[in-house]
C-alpha cells in the first residue's frame, strides 16, 4: 500500500470505511475533484430513529497535517511517528474492566452522533425541553441516539438526560448511572459553529445508593467523557492516571493495522496538563457584569492586562480549549437578574472532573469550594462556575 507523506504537496489518498465502521481501508490515490460515495440516509429527522444498521460512509482522504502560522496561542503538538489506538490506550490506563466497557459504549454512540450531525439538517422540532429551551432536529438525534446505547447496555444501570432530566432504570444488573448533555450548544449549532456533548459516569450505588445520582458529588464520578464535534471529533476522557484526547477517524501515517485498515479512535493526547496561569479567558453570562462589581472589574482586569478572549457561547468549545492550549479560564457567574444556568450533574461536573483531572481549578462561584463538592440534591440542579487555570479562578473567587 503506498504510504501517506505528511507534507502537503503529496497526492491525497482516499480511505473508505468498511460497512460496520469500524475500520477505515485506504485505497488507491483519488484526484481532488473526485466526487464522494454516496451516503444512504440512516436517520430520521422527525424521530431521531435509526432507519438502516449500516452506514455507508464519505470516503474521507488522507492528506498531511495542516501547518501552524503566526497566530498566538497555536498548537505547539508535533507530529508522532505513531499514535496508539483507543484499545491500547484503555487497557493499560483504565484497570477497572467494566469502566472501559461504559467507555467502548459512549465512544461508540459519540461516533453515531459525528455521523447523524454529518448528515442532519438543524430544524425545529416544535417540541421543548424541560427547561424550556426549543429542541432542534439534531438534539432530539443525538439524544435518542445516547438512550439507545444505554437502554441496550448491560453496564448501564440508570440514564439521565438533560432534554428530560429524570433517571430512568436501564438495565437492573448494570453498574453505573450516566448522565449526559446530549448536544450543548443548541444556539450556535445552525451557525455550523462547534458543539459538543458532555457525559457523567457515577458508580450505581453512589449517593444515597438508589439511583447513583442523588446525594452524589462530581467528586464521585468514575469517569467523563466530552466530546468535541469541529472539523473533526474529538473526546476527552478521564482515565486512571490523567485525562486523554481520541480522535475520531483519523488515518495519520503510521497507524495502520495490520491488514492495512485503521482503528476508529486513536490517541491525539495524553495526560493532559492545565496551567496554573493563563492568557486567554473566555467570559460567559457578561449581563452580569452590570450588577456585580467584581465582575466587571474582574473583566477590566483581563483586558487591561491584554489576555486573549476566545468565546463562542458553547461551553464545550470554550472550555475544551483549555486542554488543547494547556491554558484558559471559563467563568459564568450569576447576578440577581441572571440566574445560574448551567446543569450540575449534566455539564459542570463532567467538565470540572477532566479539568481538575489535569491539574486546573473549579468554583461553584459561591463560597468558592470546588464544584465537585457541591451534593447533587436535584436532577435538573444549577449552579454558577469557574473553571480553568487554578490562578484564574482563584482571581475570580476573590472578586
Amino acid at each position: 500500500m503506498q504510504s501517506v507523506s505528511c507534507k502537503m504537496n503529496v497526492l491525497p489518498t482516499v480511505a473508505k470505511q468498511n460497512s460496520n465502521a469500524s475500520k477505515v481501508v485506504a485505497s488507491a490515490p483519488l484526484t481532488c475533484n473526485s466526487k464522494p460515495v454516496a451516503q444512504k440516509p440512516v436517520f430520521s429527522a422527525a424521530k431521531g430513529t435509526a432507519l438502516a444498521t449500516v452506514r455507508t460512509a464519505r470516503d474521507v482522504r488522507m492528506y498531511g497535517e495542516y501547518g501552524a502560522s503566526s497566530t498566538s496561542f497555536y498548537t505547539t503538538v508535533e507530529k508522532q511517528d505513531s499514535y496508539d489506538d483507543l484499545d491500547t490506550v484503555l487497557n493499560n490506563k483504565c484497570s477497572d474492566a467494566l469502566t472501559r466497557s461504559v467507555i467502548l459504549e459512549m465512544l461508540d454512540a459519540i461516533g453515531e452522533i459525528t455521523d447523524a450531525l454529518r448528515s442532519a439538517l438543524v430544524t425545529v422540532e416544535g417540541s421543548s425541553n424541560t427547561f424550556g429551551d426549543q429542541q432542534l432536529s439534531v438534539d432530539v438525534i443525538a439524544d435518542q441516539i445516547l438512550w439507545d446505547h444505554c437502554k441496550r447496555s448491560e453496564v448501564v444501570a440508570f440514564g439521565a438526560s438533560e432534554e428530560e432530566p429524570e433517571i430512568v432504570p436501564c438495565n437492573p444488573n448494570g453498574e453505573f448511572t450516566v448522565c449526559w448533555d446530549p448536544l450543548d450548544g443548541s444556539s450556535i449549532v445552525d451557525n455550523n459553529w462547534a458543539v459538543g456533548t458532555m457525559i457523567g459516569i457515577w458508580g450505581s450505588k453512589s449517593g444515597t445508593g438508589a439511583d447513583g445520582l442523588i446525594g452524589a458529588t462530581g467528586r464521585d464520578q468514575v469517569t467523563s467523557l466530552v466530546a468535541l464535534y469541529g472539523p473533526r471529533t474529538t473526546v476527552l476522557v478521564a482515565l486512571d492516571d490523567g485525562v486523554y484526547e481520541f480522535s475520531y477517524g483519523c488515518t495519520p501515517e503510521g497507524c495502520q493495522l495490520a491488514d492495512g485498515t485503521f482503528a476508529p479512535w486513536i490517541c491525539s493526547r495524553m495526560q493532559i496538563k492545565i496551567s496554573e496561569d493563563c492568557k486567554i479567558f473566555a467570559p460567559a453570562n457578561m449581563r452580569a457584569a452590570q450588577e456585580v462589581e467584581g465582575y466587571r472589574k474582574l473583566l477590566d482586569h483581563y483586558m487591561s492586562n491584554k489576555f486573549t478572549l476566545r468565546y463562542t457561547g458553547g461551553l464545550v468549545p470554550d472550555v475544551y480549549q483549555q486542554f488543547t492550549k494547556g491554558q484558559g479560564v471559563f467563568s459564568n457567574p450569576t447576578s440577581e437578574t441572571s440566574p445560574a444556568k448551567l446543569r450540575l450533574a449534566f455539564e459542570a461536573a463532567p467538565f470540572g472532573l477532566l479539568v481538575e483531572k489535569a491539574g486546573g481549578k473549579t468554583s461553584e462561584g459561591v463560597e468558592g469550594k470546588s464544584v465537585l463538592d457541591v451534593p447533587i440534591l436535584k436532577v435538573d440542579q444549577r449552579t454558577a462556575l469557574c473553571i480553568g487555570s487554578s490562578n484564574e479562578v482563584d482571581r475570580f473567587n476573590d472578586m
